[in-house]
């Protein structure tokens, strides 16, 4: 084989590798979870938190994916569309649409609160990008009407706009003591773990059928 069979021959098989390569780029689906400090995994290792699991999880059962961890400590759903325009940079299939929880910990307008996200649901939709809504509740000690329409909030949104939801991120997580921290907010990572199981039960349904 000469000299110059041999260079065409390296050339294909690089262009090979790289359409190879980019195919399976492109059949990767794009997850990101925009979140405050119980997506962020406030007091627990990066590998503990929820995201970085649920990415380990939906491989396990076969899904080509890449979850990022968009969660920022002490986020309001006031970030919610600013936040979510930069990360439309990476082309993400699926947002997870973790915010509010600090909204209703400071006692904000739940109107202001349901205004941000739309406009993070919204902006979302125009890019064609799909978006689960996380749920979330807090204390009883916020008094019945506020909390009640805290949570009413997250189901209205998902009505008017035709989402897939968690009713409940914290599922069997929030308020039990043995999958907390001191605090009583953030998830140990048994709790983290319990998160991820929430997730994929209604994140799985958006995915790709796996071949």
């Amino acid at each position: 084989m000469n000299y110059f069979v041999r260079k065409a021959l390296s050339f294909v098989i690089v262009i090979f590798c790289i359409i190879s390569f980019s195919g399976f780029a492109l059949a990767q689906t794009l997850i990101v979870v925009l979140g405050d400090s119980l997506t962020e995994g406030f007091g627990v290792a990066k590998e503990e938190a929820y995201p970085h699991l649920l990415e380990k999880e939906l491989q396990r059962k076969g899904h080509s994916v890449k979850v990022i961890n968009a969660g920022i400590s002490g986020s309001t759903s006031a970030s919610a569309p600013s936040r979510l325009r930069w990360y439309i940079k990476a082309h993400p299939e699926i947002v997870i649409l973790a915010l509010g929880g600090n909204d209703g910990l400071r006692g904000l307008s739940v109107k202001h609160m349901k205004k941000n996200l739309s406009k993070a649901i919204e902006l979302a939709q125009s890019e064609k990008i799909l978006i689960l809504l996380a749920g979330m509740q807090i204390p009883q000690n916020y008094g019945t009407e506020y909390t009640e329409s805290f949570r009413n909030a997250f189901h209205e949104l998902a009505r008017q706009y035709q989402l897939q939801m968690i009713p409940f991120l914290l599922k069997e997580v929030g308020g039990v003591s043995s999958l907390n921290q001191a605090d009583g907010i953030h998830p140990n990572p048994e709790g983290h773990q319990i998160i991820v199981r929430t997730v994929v039960e209604y994140l799985e349904p958006l995915l790709p059928t796996r071949q």
